[in-house]
């Protein structure tokens, strides 16, 4: 399993995603560019420019016509996927730390940091109204004052918004009033990241608290737990197969703390069904703070502290792996 490395910048990546047909791999990282790659190859197609500080968040629509990003020039932005052109940016008051097209792409939400006297807010616009992105006015704006969202997903159909927070807590927010619907509080620290499955039924939360759990998306109901010995930065649900993929580490200022044994930051593979732990990739010379599945789930990709993107396509024996229960 030899991974294609996808060098295109300069400092940690922040997130990475692929589109729906999974052709393309976007990645933003702390240095103020957007990439978009050909999954296939390793390929770079381009870079979305505009951006003047760290890029926390990025997403693209259902048809990959346009790409959303958010930054700590307390900016989110839209973008023409094919031609790297800027549509719209919407100005807030503090770093947009996520954000996300629902599933017509007509919708889109993103959340601020509480930071500088601001509060965090959830707010969601309506790209068919261009009025609300002339006045940088959104339809609903719900604001959190308890514990800032560090990640959030889209929930099936585009009704509301799975939000993960600093204290832990789980939140599902009505898109249409901004209510919270549902509330679980299964993790004690910060989750530092939120994603959905291939179908929307299921979520997984990575968690500062060494575990990563899966929920079911509309009840909001605690199905599996897995757990490592330090921070989830990053959990994915494999499409074709029962099985989750994380990525973590300690965090960056505490990496010269251990030993050197410890510093390969491996991607370790857990069975969804089982929780146990089957595999591990080693690779990325820092904490890996992003992992993706394919869509076709023969695939997946990881970001990591050192800047690098790493593309790693699975091994036929992958796919005739059982788990001896």
């Amino acid at each position: 399993m030899k991974p294609i490395l996808l060098q295109g910048h300069e400092r940690s990546i922040t997130q990475i995603k692929y589109n729906r047909e999974g052709d393309l791999l976007f990645s933003v990282a702390k240095d103020t560019v957007a990439n978009a790659w050909y999954s296939v190859n390793g390929e770079r197609l381009g870079t979305y420019n505009g951006h003047t500080g760290a890029v926390w968040c990025v997403d693209c629509d259902w048809d990959t016509k346009n790409v959303l990003t958010g930054s700590a020039d307390n900016s989110c932005r839209l973008w023409d996927c094919e031609t790297g052109k800027q549509l719209a940016l919407l100005q807030t008051s503090s770093a947009v730390r996520t954000c996300g097209f629902d599933f017509s792409g007509n919708i889109i939400m993103f959340s601020t940091d509480k930071q500088m006297g601001y509060q965090c807010y959830l707010n969601f616009f309506d790209l068919r109204d261009p009025q609300q992105i002339e006045d940088n006015q959104p339809y609903l704006s719900v604001p959190c004052s308890e514990s800032k969202i560090t990640s959030a997903v889209w929930g099936p159909l585009g009704e509301f918004v799975i939000a993960g927070h600093e204290n832990g807590e789980i939140n599902q927010f009505s898109a249409k009033s901004g209510e919270i619907l549902k509330k679980a509080k299964e993790h004690t620290k910060q989750i530092n990241d939120m994603q959905s499955s291939v179908d929307l039924t299921m979520v997984i939360s990575a968690s500062k608290d060494n575990t990563a759990k899966l929920f079911d998306s509309t009840s909001l109901e605690h199905i599996k737990t897995f757990k490592t010995e330090r921070p989830v930065n990053s959990a994915a649900i494999s499409p074709i197969m029962d099985h989750v993929v994380m990525g973590g580490g300690q965090e960056a200022m505490e990496v010269t703390t251990t030993s050197t044994r410890i510093g390969k930051f491996e991607a370790r593979f857990f069975h969804a069904a089982y929780e146990e732990e089957f595999g591990r990739v080693k690779g990325h010379f820092g904490p890996i703070n992003c992992v993706a599945f394919h869509p076709d789930g023969k695939s997946y990709s990881s970001g990591g502290e050192d800047g690098y993107v790493r593309i790693h396509y699975f091994d036929p024996q992958y796919f005739d792996f059982e788990l001896e229960a």
